[in-house]
């Protein structure tokens, strides 16, 4: 029994011992009514009183008024009394009055028979780890904060298997669902139809768990159905190498790819333009000088044609004529696209000029292409050049026949379109009438269909093919007002659409009676032509049908036949001479010395030389039969002098 209670003894000296030891914790022990009646070494430390001070004393004076006013001492007793046991955290006060944050363990100390006979009371100094803990949060509140402020862009999170765990304000601003909306939806949701069969989300995320990020463009869907062209950054989220799920942020960048796509344009653009400049340099050297020659071997031709009979002489005689306007044809083809020559729009229906040129059309193709025409019936008139309209329809045709050399379809459709500001790519709005000429071809490659527009670029044979068919059409609806689109794909095909301006007022119904001229004429006309060949061939040409022709090699000379008094009835010039005197002025001063003088211009060069002149423009090379049909209307404005 002695030895029992030596050990006794001795355990609790170790335990005494133990509790002493202890300066972490504030251990001490309270009476039933709760004043101190042990105190050990950590209470002294974390609440400053000493063991004389402390003990004898109510705990109640370790809280605060606050809580003291709120009766907090006497509940922790009777909840510790009933239940065994209260356990708190809260503000403490130390004996210098300063508060530190604790964890308070009350414990229910009992005899045998389960009578409280006092309370064990444990307390910890957690204050750092309160302030750290409250630094967390504000510092999560501050970051809650900046991502919700934020508006540009859409931030939120999915969880592993890609359904939204949060949302901000911007992702609301820019998708236009609310948080209540869209948490605990699949992400996918924002992604097109097309790229949802691809597969595009869950490959998305796969990517950022492989890579570490997955960044891409492309576009989006908001809750309205509209779309967006996005930046997307997804970020995986790790705790401890476990993957918890992504962080998202989302941009719309559409402006910006808008900007850059209409930059890029604007480089072809001058890519382009600095392209046709070179070639219209070009052609503007040997533009006169050709049509010239062209010109002469017209007259040639004529001439000899009214002097032979033989009519293997006159087939022979027609091929030349056939290639001297061939020839004319590329010249006018090329200053439509690289000179911009003048066009002169007018109303012009295009249901009826297509019908009207759909026999054209038809001879122009082989037995084995059909042919189809397909027109709304109200299609709107254009503003356009009518001859360059039809000399545009006639070039898609013709590459349309060539590309099916087995035979197929072409089909040409006539719609009207009204586009809205930056609905389609050409940057056009309003209304316009939409032609589209497909074809059933063998089609262009993707390196062709980049060239295809380019002048002189043509992957015929030679002698098959000038290459200006394509640009001819380009830069005739641009210069128009509207624009050209190229889609074709080898073996599936060729379509070539044309977006040209609807007319403000309707096309004229107007009747054009074709009437030969007679042999016999009259009139005086004084010729202004520098060129050596091409003078007296026109002036043979016009002698021999009864015209009285003067003729002046340069408008100097020109100018002094008319001041001499000289009987004139009309003068027809070239534009370009030579000396510091053009034809335009020489017209001028012409108009100025005879008001009612009919005057008529020619030139080889574009007839943009002649813009704002008020006189007809003959453009060379011209057959004899135009020329007199144009010298024959003028003079009919206006009594011949006498």
């Amino acid at each position: 029994m002695k030895q029992k209670s030596s050990l006794l003894a001795a355990g609790e000296r170790r335990f005494r011992l133990l509790i002493e030891a202890v300066t972490d914790y504030a251990i001490y022990l309270l009476d039933p009514n709760g004043y101190v009646i042990s105190w050990n070494p950590g209470a002294e430390s974390i609440k400053g009183y000493t063991s004389e001070e402390a003990i004898g004393q109510s705990f109640a004076r370790f809280f605060t008024p606050e809580d003291q006013t709120q009766g907090k001492p006497a509940r922790a007793l009777e909840v510790a009394r009933k239940t065994g046991r209260f356990e708190d955290e809260g503000w403490r006060v130390r004996k210098d009055g300063s508060r530190f944050w604790a964890l308070a363990v009350l414990d229910a100390v009992r005899e045998e028979d389960g009578s409280v006979i006092g309370f064990a009371k444990i307390t910890r100094d957690i204050t750092e780890r309160k302030m750290a803990e409250e630094a967390l949060r504000a510092s999560d509140r501050r970051f809650r904060l900046l991502v919700e402020g934020v508006t540009d862009y859409s931030i939120f999170m999915l969880d592993p298997h890609g359904r939204i765990t949060n949302w901000n304000s911007g992702a609301e601003l820019m998708k236009g669902y609310t948080a209540q909306e869209i948490v605990g939806q699949h992400f996918s949701r924002f992604y097109t139809e097309e790229d949802r069969r691809k597969g595009e989300p869950q490959r998305a995320l796969e990517t950022a768990m492989r890579d570490g990020r997955c960044e891409k463009e492309g576009w989006r869907v908001r809750k309205d159905g509209s779309r967006f062209w996005a930046s997307v950054v997804i970020d995986p989220i790790r705790d401890e190498g476990v993957l918890i799920g992504f962080a998202k942020i989302t941009r719309d960048i559409t402006e910006r790819r808008q900007t850059q796509q209409a930059l890029e344009e604007t480089r072809e653009q001058l890519l382009q333009a600095q392209k046709m400049e070179a070639v219209g340099q070009l052609t503007g050297g040997v533009a006169h000088d050709f049509n010239n020659l062209l010109q002469a071997l017209s007259g040639c031709l004529q001439m000899v044609e009214r002097r032979v009979s033989d009519p293997r002489t006159r087939a022979l005689l027609e091929t030349g004529h056939q290639a001297v306007e061939r020839g004319a044809k590329l010249t006018q083809q090329l200053l439509v696209f690289a000179r911009r020559q003048a066009l002169r729009p007018e109303p012009v229906d295009v249901r009826d000029r297509l019908l009207g040129t759909s026999e054209l059309l038809a001879r122009a193709m082989r037995a084995d292409i059909r042919l189809e025409l397909d027109l709304q019936l109200d299609l709107w008139p254009i503003e356009v050049d009518p001859t360059q309209f039809e000399l545009a329809i006639l070039n898609l045709a013709f590459n349309a026949r060539d590309a099916m050399p087995d035979g197929g379809n072409l089909r040409i459709e006539g719609r009207n379109m009204t586009f809205a500001p930056g609905q389609i790519p050409e940057g056009l709005a309003g209304d316009f009438v939409q032609l589209s000429i497909t074809d059933t071809g063998t089609g262009m490659s993707e390196e062709v269909l980049a060239r295809a527009v380019e002048p002189f670029f043509t992957t015929k044979g030679v002698g098959e093919g000038s290459g200006l068919g394509l640009s001819q059409v380009y830069g005739f609806a641009r210069q128009s007002g509207g624009g050209a689109r190229l889609e074709s794909a080898s073996g599936r095909g060729t379509t070539v659409t044309l977006l040209l301006p609807r007319s403000a007022v309707d096309a004229p119904n107007v009747l054009v009676a074709a009437s030969a001229a007679g042999n016999a004429r009259g009139g005086r006309i004084l010729l202004v032509e520098d060129d050596p060949i091409v003078g007296p061939l026109v002036s043979g040409s016009l002698e021999d049908l009864g015209y009285v022709v003067v003729q002046a090699a340069t408008a100097d000379a020109a100018l002094a036949i008319l001041t001499g008094g000289a009987p004139v009835d009309l003068l027809f010039t070239d534009i370009v001479m030579p000396g510091t005197t053009s034809g335009v002025e020489l017209a001028w001063e012409a108009r100025r010395l005879r008001p009612n003088l009919p005057i008529v211009l020619t030139t080889g060069y574009s007839e943009q030389l002649a813009a704002g002149a008020s006189f007809s423009v003959l453009a060379k090379p011209y057959r004899i039969e135009a020329l007199v049909k144009t010298l024959e209307t003028e003079l009919g404005r206006r009594p011949r002098e006498s």
